[in-house]
């Protein structure tokens, strides 16, 4: 018997389109990555990739606890990637802001000034 309370998007996050992205919200695709990184000049490689599914697993496992945090996440990621240099590392990858424009890319909201309007990105 299935609970009342049933969340009908874990149904639908077993039937994700692409299995080397299991945490990639509902709604993206590698295609909308690839334009979107052709419209921002960027050529991807693996590392991209890599970014990018480190940012889906880190979303889906934070989502339910409140708002992303900037500092959090950043401190993920310069973990994470601390082997091949961390956060300096990403801004070889994301030069327009490893943070806000990795997000973009993989389909998820920057946190809360991640960009900066009058400034450009500022992670």
């Amino acid at each position: 018997m299935i609970p009342l309370a049933t969340d009908i998007t874990s149904y639908l996050r077993d039937a994700a389109t692409d299995p080397q992205f299991p945490d990639a919200p509902f709604d993206w695709t590698r295609a909308d990555a690839e334009r979107i990184a052709r419209d921002e000049g960027l050529s991807l490689t693996a590392d991209h990739w890599d970014v990018v599914r480190a940012l889906h697993h880190y979303y889906a496992r934070h989502q339910d606890l409140g708002p992303i945090s900037l500092r959090d996440l950043h401190d993920a990621l310069d973990e994470h990637f601390h082997a091949q240099g961390g956060l300096k590392f990403l801004y070889t990858l994301f030069p327009a802001g490893p943070i806000a424009q990795s997000c973009r890319l993989a389909g998820l909201k920057a946190p809360f000034i991640a960009t900066d309007r009058g400034f450009g990105s500022a992670a």
